[in-house]
């Protein structure tokens, strides 16, 4: 044999060894365990208790916000009718209660006082009437129908002259105290309603209750809304986690407060992450068994983790991996 072809019959099996070893070797090698989750983040939308015609909006999608800044107006014309309405019920509660405190005017005492006085003479008068039919009557010479007249005409100014008389009290005593805690009552009341409509027009104008990011705008200048209808999705970046659904079987390896190694590829760049919350109770997805004979189906549970650190640029909805071998 010549010394090229034993040289070539060499190579050549040196190279199917090394080919095979190669391929033993990415056989055997273990896969790494990669758990993927996703970033997700607090959201608020901001609704108005009111129904109304959006007046005016001050703000776009991704536009960021500060806590206070206001976000859109409502006009509400029904409502601020209403409140017209009730300011004009306290004020009127308002003065009955002021009369019903001070009690009745000079010139209503100077009438009762009169009437008193007047009803006073009747009685006199009356008295002295039946004085003389009495004296007639006792002689013989009227008849017993003029006493009876003269009498029940007594009785009846004497009932004049008490009626007069309790009028003036009540004049110059006031309202009892029961009108007055009536009254007093009635502008609580009146004021309360007042009140109700107020936080109803304040509800009109809606602020941003964190620094944040808005999401998404439903509803636009112009439009009419509904009671309660989410009209702004605002993004807290300020507070953002990775969810993860990890299968029970890998669930040992972790704890509430464990510290994880993960990678971010939007980013390009590794995290670390903290576990802070573990689901008491499996999800709904399941790892159906293999084998129908010594294995078993196996559960997710949902797990979130925090970055440890502020990280520049990560967003809701990007993708983060972690090396579950990695763990110790």
């Amino acid at each position: 044999m010549k010394k090229s072809n034993v040289i070539g019959l060499t190579i050549g099996i040196v190279v199917v060894i090394v080919t095979v070893s190669l391929i033993c070797w990415f056989a055997i090698k273990p896969v790494p365990t990669l758990i993927q989750g996703e970033v997700e983040v607090k959201s608020i939308k901001i609704s108005s208790k009111l129904a109304g015609r959006i007046e005016q909006m001050d703000v776009k999608e991704g536009q960021q916000v500060k806590k206070g800044e206001l976000l859109f107006v409502l006009s509400t014309p029904e409502v601020e009718a209403k409140l017209r309405q009730a300011e004009a019920a306290r004020n009127a509660a308002g003065a009955q209660s002021a009369k019903a405190s001070r009690g009745a005017r000079i010139q209503e005492i100077e009438g009762a006082l009169n009437m008193w006085k007047k009803a006073q003479a009747g009685v006199e008068l009356a008295q002295k009437s039946f004085d003389r039919v009495k004296n007639l009557y006792e002689s013989g010479v009227v008849p017993a129908q003029k006493y009876d007249e003269a009498l029940a005409n007594l009785k009846a100014m004497q009932t004049t002259e008490s009626a007069a008389k309790a009028q003036y009290d009540m004049a110059v005593e006031g309202a009892r105290r029961e009108d007055r805690e009536a009254a007093a009552a009635l502008v609580d009341q009146a004021s309360g309603a007042v009140s109700d409509v107020e936080s109803y027009i304040s509800d009109a104008m809606q602020y941003s209750p964190i620094d944040g990011e808005v999401s998404s705008v439903i509803a636009e200048k112009g439009e009419l809304i509904g009671s309660g209808y989410p009209v702004i999705t605002l993004l807290d970046m300020n507070d953002l986690w990775i969810t993860f659904n990890i299968k029970e079987d890998l669930l040992p390896k972790i704890r509430i407060g464990s510290v994880l190694k993960a990678y971010v590829p939007g980013l390009g760049g590794a995290i670390e992450l903290k576990v802070d919350y573990i689901a008491v109770q499996a999800e709904y997805a399941t790892w159906s068994a293999t084998r129908t004979k010594g294995d078993f189906d196996i559960r997710t549970f949902e797990v979130k983790a925090r970055p440890v650190a502020k990280v520049d640029g990560l967003r809701p909805g990007m993708t983060v991996t972690v090396n579950w071998d990695e763990i110790r």
